[in-house]
């Protein structure tokens, strides 16, 4: 069964990888309109208190990326990430000056690494699903400058890959292949939001990187396939919140019963102490663990372990 939400389990010490708490929803905005007051504090100790032990803020433009660092400021328990997402790349360009734009990337990596903070490189990547916000050429002429950054600073990538896994995988192969030898191990992270196939799951993983799981990745029946292909030495977890919340329509609930979380109305009627409806939160990430234990058959609590001994490999070792 799906443990409570928020109930904390001493066995259980969960990292949530990505968690968009720059997110206006977080502040009680929905589509520009003011719902009820900020709860990321209440959102936080809900996290803390359902056993979660780290949370990683997500960035995905250079203004989101400051305010991921000055949220993962506030507590020792937060940690963000620097990179532009391959659908805002165009903001490289806005001003007329990609250099400028990569200098101040760069200089908030150094802030934030200096500070013990800034963990990653990303959320960055290839959307071919969404070429309406920014062409092909673009992403991929600024994927290889963040898999630059990342390389110049050793740090692992966080990476957003929809509808795009091959040339994903050509870039950081080809990425990897004009790294001197002592580099090399240096190209190293995450895919988020998994929802490839089994064939591009092994393909990202034969260049030695991670799978991150979250709601998004348990939609289908062909998504479960590929979550049981994967070595559990392998894989990640996150919540994607606000968004990605796992969904009683999709194809997980014929293995594991859906389980509501507790005291949660619509936004409209939102009072303090209560979840949102439909805004996925970190403290849910128990959720994700006990479904994919499910889907593989294997021991929840024996795979937390497993999980978070890859995820501080990755980002914290």
């Amino acid at each position: 069964m799906i443990t409570g939400f928020f109930k904390k389990m001493s066995a259980r010490k969960m990292i949530d990888i990505g968690a968009n708490l720059t997110d206006p929803m977080f502040q009680g905005i929905y589509n520009g309109t003011k719902k009820h007051e900020g709860d990321l504090n209440a959102v936080l100790e809900r996290a803390w208190n359902a056993g979660v032990d780290k949370i990683i803020v997500t960035g995905g433009s250079l203004e989101d990326c400051k305010a991921a660092l000055k949220i993962a400021k506030t507590d020792e328990k937060l940690y963000s990430t620097v990179g532009v997402h391959p659908t805002r790349c165009e903001e490289f360009e806005a001003e007329g000056s990609p250099e400028n734009h990569i200098k101040a990337l760069q200089e908030l990596v150094e802030e934030g690494v200096d500070l013990e903070k800034v963990i990653a490189i990303g959320e960055c990547g290839l959307d071919y699903d969404r070429l309406k916000f920014c062409p092909k050429e673009t992403q991929l002429r600024y994927f290889e400058k963040q898999l630059a950054l990342a390389t110049h600073f050793n740090l692992p990538l966080f990476l957003h890959c929809r509808n795009a896994a091959s040339d994903l995988v050509t870039v950081l192969s080809n990425h990897r292949q004009n790294l001197v030898d002592e580099n090399k191990e240096k190209l190293r992270g995450v895919v988020h939001s998994f929802d490839g196939t089994s064939d591009e799951a092994q393909k990202i993983l034969d260049l030695g990187f991670f799978i991150g799981i979250n709601g998004c990745s348990l939609k289908t029946d062909s998504n479960l396939e590929t979550l049981k292909s994967l070595p559990s030495d392998k894989i990640l977890i996150e919540t994607d919140s606000p968004w990605c919340e796992p969904r009683p329509t999709h194809a997980w609930n014929s293995i594991i019963p859906y389980k509501a979380p507790e005291k949660q109305v619509k936004k409209e009627k939102w009072v303090p102490g209560c979840t949102v409806k439909g805004r996925n939160e970190p403290g849910f990430i128990g959720q994700i663990l006990d479904i994919i234990a499910a889907t593989r058959g294997e021991d929840a609590d024996n795979l937390c372990n497993i999980i978070h001994e890859n995820t501080m490999k990755l980002f914290f070792k």
